[in-house]
């Protein structure tokens, strides 16, 4: 049974918080390259906020998700995602251990996620995740698609700053990290076929150089570069790295994975903070905000002894 896998991020424009990477991969009946799984489940998913009465929204995460809706209807949409895929949701701690491909020690995690957790769900009512779970469930199997595998890269301050230094550029960094992550979703001598779409990394039109390190000396043959679409064949599958990606259904749900994952790592950040300076306002750690709030808590970091290196991400 060929893969059809998506790949996405959240976090990469930020100085405080982590860069979140996520591969989506889908085991199924037919040619992915052939068939759209949106119109496949469309029983259980809905393209837009307005369709989504009774059935869950999956698109890109600027889409479903903004401060102003709230985490509700992102919430709601990944946490069936992750029900269906086995990854547990009890907490934050216990959904990254669930989907992390290489999980830090507690010595090694920042100081907001090792000394607390956040509960979940946070915004919605788990009687309604259960019920959309199990719709999904058996909507994909009637459909020939296997449950998802659903595997997150989630990179803290401090080793982002150092494979930025190390790489020169956090192109490179992102690049590098997406293509080990497919890695272990995905093996390039697998007699089945795949069909691998990412989102375009920082405007980066060539990757092959990426892919030759991951792929254990298999050929890649250049079939297109543009600034649109690149497109590499590795024995019988398939690599595209293109813009706007999230119209395909695995890179949607790649996208709003990460997206949660980012979203909940800061509702654990701010509330560390607020337990020592109940009045500081809470930041999604955006440039010009993130340097308002760096402000207000250097005094407090100081005391604290937080090193900068842990705490703001220079690029």
């Amino acid at each position: 049974m060929p893969y059809f896998i998506g790949m996405d991020e959240a976090g990469y424009g930020p100085n405080l918080g982590p860069l979140v990477i996520t591969a989506s991969a889908w085991k199924m009946r037919r040619d992915p390259r052939r068939c759209d799984l949106f119109e496949m489940l469309k029983s259980v998913v809905a393209r837009t906020a307005a369709d989504a009465d009774e059935r869950m929204h999956v698109g890109d995460s600027k889409q479903v998700y903004s401060p102003a809706k709230g985490l509700a209807s992102l919430e709601r949409s990944v946490l069936t995602l992750l029900r269906v895929a086995g990854v547990p949701t009890d907490s934050f701690q216990v959904m990254w251990q669930g989907l992390a491909v290489a999980m830090p020690c507690r010595d090694e995690q920042e100081p907001w996620f090792a000394d607390a957790d956040v509960p979940l769900p946070v915004a919605v009512d788990p009687g309604e995740i259960d019920r959309l779970g199990m719709q999904l469930e058996k909507c994909l199997h009637k459909c020939g698609v296997s449950p998802p595998r659903l595997a997150c890269e989630l990179v803290l301050t401090q080793r982002f700053n150092r494979l930025t230094c190390s790489n020169g550029n956090k192109a490179q960094l992102l690049s590098g990290l997406s293509l080990s992550l497919l890695r272990h979703c995905w093996d390039p001598e697998d007699a089945e076929p795949a069909c691998v779409i990412c989102d375009k990394h920082g405007g980066r039109n060539r990757y092959d150089q990426f892919l030759a390190e991951v792929v254990d000396g298999q050929m890649i043959f250049r079939v297109a570069e543009s600034r649109e679409l690149s497109i590499y064949r590795i024995g019988r599958s398939e690599v595209r790295f293109q813009t706007r990606a999230e119209e395909h259904f695995p890179v949607a749900v790649a996208s709003m994975v990460s997206k949660y994952v980012r979203e909940v790592a800061m509702i654990a950040f701010n509330r560390f903070w607020q337990q020592h300076l109940p009045d500081v306002r809470p930041t999604k750690g955006y440039p010009n905000d993130a340097r308002r709030f760096r402000s207000e808590i250097a005094h407090k970091q100081a005391e604290l002894g937080i090193a900068d290196e842990v705490l703001w991400r220079e690029r």
